[in-house]
């Protein structure tokens, strides 16, 4: 029987020689695999083809206007999350629209269903008044069935009407439904634009990073990852923050990265970061002179100064700060500040691609692909562009990620694939002003506010983000009623929170959250938040198995062990429980004693033992519950554990005993002791 395994099956194990032990769950990031038939010879594209005959858009170095989160990403529910951003509105629906944003994130928090009735109130009168933003509430409200009646196709047309008045949290959505449904034409078009919007706020050498913590490590809450986020209430944090404000040069760099992109629990703010960075600058910090630059020259959070920008990079430079190049290329590249020269441009980004420092290359080699691609200053070569963009896409390079996408996107420089290119879009994508709510949503969890936590993870989950479909599914299950979950006419249901839980783990496991396909097994087998269904469950595992989770390839043994929803299959399943130790040596346990069920099952068919162990399924829960309630909070788990060892060692001394007396029996009677059972 596939199971769940906490620290209160050890002593079940003691009693239930078939329990399992904890197999290691975790889901696996994204891996782009190149073949030899991606690399193959493309038509080497004109001026005129190339990319719609509008090359521009493929010139990233030419992105030179920074655009602001607010610009980027038009009714943002951050300045409902931060009253102070709020200023006079444009509009009553405008107006309208936030009252309703911030009484709907309160109505979470509090878990006031009357609350959340005047908040969708205020938002719908806003949304039927033709307001986008409130559109794309409205059709996030119906996604949950959160006081309404779940209706997909009701979202969709909510969120289409949003996505063409501008809204990007819509065509995020969008884009992941045209994803699910192998839209591929249409998904591609969003994820590219959304992309490029994202691009566009990344500095010269540094992107912003993106906050996705895992609230769990399989069934159990991350507490190692959470207890370093704490943010200003963190140990080490204030110890830095001591370090800088005495002085030290490194502290300060690194407290001004925590405002500027709104890390460890710090509200972003650009004022802040660019003091810290002009102290720590002041004291000869290299990397802080290098980020100052890069502002300057993008006018990210400040009002932009090339003169300012070339004085900051050529220190940094000079202290032999290759990424800096980058920076001195990029005004070269564009004649900003200083009389545009590529030969010189060019001679600086390979400065840069020379660095020692691994991954520091990165944006050196990007800038190389970028002039080759596009032929500035050097002879256009879309092959020597793609080598330069794949090396820094394996370093995990957003901007790369992008330039790639459009390569399978468009067939030039890699044989065209749809599905690659939106999974690289994607990524990208998903880097954009619009992921901030994953911040608010990890600051909400981490003062214990589980219902804002979940709302803001839900909607974080409806625009494709696999962490948050996760983090929502695990809060449900884990908190219960206590995560604020509103249903369609008030609280939630048992029946809905399973069902929402189910769709999240659902859509996770599409996304390669092999964690997420083992609970949609287990869901299914144990008819949780659905009708038992042994064939889907076994479904649900071979999906979990194509990730090598062990726990999913021991079920699908034990399935086809007992015959259920698989064919009864006494080697296909000892296949399964090897696999499963091959997977994870920590299985060796249950594996063994599974493979002793097996040996049982074929050599004393229909026998008292194999009743006996067709009966623990049944009992198990029983013994389970007795271990939980009763020896775990009286106290008595250790005198349990050694009252079995006891037990233990009288059956060996009575067994000792026994053969001893047998061999006296059998000495007297002239029997040779070898001969003694």
């Amino acid at each position: 029987m596939p199971v769940s395994i906490n620290k209160h099956h050890l002593l079940v194990l003691f009693l239930l020689l078939l329990s399992l032990l904890p197999l290691s769950v975790f889901a696996r990031q994204f891996v782009v695999v190149l073949s030899q038939d991606d690399l193959k010879d493309t038509p080497s594209p004109t001026s005129d083809d190339l990319f719609n005959g509008d090359s521009s858009e493929w010139d990233e170095v030419s992105n030179s206007d920074a655009k602001w989160d607010d610009e980027l990403d038009p009714g943002s529910w951050r300045p409902a999350l931060e009253p102070e951003l709020l200023s006079d509105f444009q509009t009553e629906d405008e107006a309208l629209y936030y009252s309703g944003l911030r009484k709907m994130i309160s109505a979470a928090s509090s878990g006031d269903s009357r609350l959340m009735e005047v908040a969708a109130s205020e938002i719908e009168t806003a949304a039927a008044a033709g307001y986008s933003h409130a559109q794309s509430a409205i059709g996030f409200l119906y996604q949950m069935g959160q006081l309404k009646e779940r209706n997909k196709a009701k979202s969709f047309v909510y969120h289409h009407f949003a996505a063409d008045g501008g809204n990007i949290q819509s065509k995020m959505a969008l884009a992941y439904t045209y994803l699910r449904q192998d839209m591929y034409n249409k998904a591609v078009q969003l994820y590219a634009e959304l992309a490029e919007l994202a691009v566009s706020v990344f500095l010269i050498s540094k992107d912003s990073p993106i906050i996705e913590v895992r609230l769990h490590k399989g069934a159990e809450e991350n507490k190692d990852d959470l207890r370093k986020l704490h943010g200003e209430e963190d140990e080490d944090f204030q110890i830095m923050e001591y370090q800088a404000q005495k002085g030290n040069a490194a502290a300060m760099y690194k407290i001004g990265i925590f405002y500027y992109f709104g890390l460890r629990g710090l509200r972003r703010d650009h004022t802040k970061a660019l003091s810290w960075f002009k102290k720590a600058a002041e004291r000869g910090e290299p990397r802080s002179m290098e980020i100052l630059g890069e502002i300057y020259a993008t006018g990210a959070g400040v009002e932009r100064n090339y003169t300012k920008a070339l004085e900051w990079l050529t220190l940094a430079s000079k202290q032999q700060l290759y990424s800096a190049y980058n920076g001195m290329g990029y005004l070269y590249v564009k004649g900003y500040g200083v009389e545009k020269n590529y030969t010189k441009a060019k001679e600086y980004f390979e400065k840069a691609a020379d660095d020692e420092e691994p991954g520091e290359e990165a944006s050196g080699h990007y800038n190389l692909g970028v002039m080759y691609l596009k032929g500035i200053g050097v002879k256009r070569d879309v092959k020597l562009a793609r080598n330069n963009f794949i090396k820094v896409a394996n370093a995990g390079h957003p901007k790369a990620f992008y330039q790639v996408a459009k390569m399978f996107h468009t067939g030039i420089g890699l044989k065209k694939n749809l599905p690659m290119a939106i999974a690289l879009y994607k990524l990208v994508a998903e880097r954009g002003p619009w992921s901030s709510l994953s911040r608010w949503a990890l600051e909400a969890y981490l003062k214990g506010d589980i219902g804002r936590a979940f709302l803001l993870y839900s909607r974080m989950a409806e625009l494709g983000y696999e962490v948050s479909q996760s983090n929502a599914a695990w809060i449900l299950d884990k908190y219960g009623d206590r995560g604020m979950c509103i249903g369609e006419s008030g609280r939630c249901t048992d029946s809905e929170r399973h069902q929402r839980a189910h769709s999240f783990w659902w859509q996770a496991s599409e996304q390669g959250n092999e964690h997420a396909a083992l609970l949609i097994g287990d869901a299914y087998y144990y008819g949780r938040g659905t009708e038992r269904d042994y064939l889907r469950a076994a479904d649900a595992y071979m999906h979990a198995k194509s990730q090598s989770n062990a726990q999913a390839v021991f079920n699908l043994g034990y399935m086809h062990e007992h015959g259920q929803g698989l064919p009864l299959d006494l080697h296909l399943a000892k296949r399964y429980y090897d696999q499963a130790l091959e997977f994870d040596r920590a299985a060796k346990l249950p594996v063994t004693l599974a493979l002793t069920s097996l040996w049982i099952r074929k050599n004393y068919a229909n026998s008292f033992l194999v009743k006996i162990i067709d009966s623990l399924p049944g009992f198990y829960p029983k013994v389970e519950a007795w271990v939980e309630n009763v020896l775990m909070e009286e106290g008595n788990a250790t005198i349990l554990t050694l009252f079995l060892c006891l037990l233990t060692v009288l059956y060996l001394r009575e067994r000792q005993r026994r053969h001893a007396a047998a061999a006296a029996a059998a000495a007297e009677d002239g029997v040779p002791p070898n001969h003694v059972n």
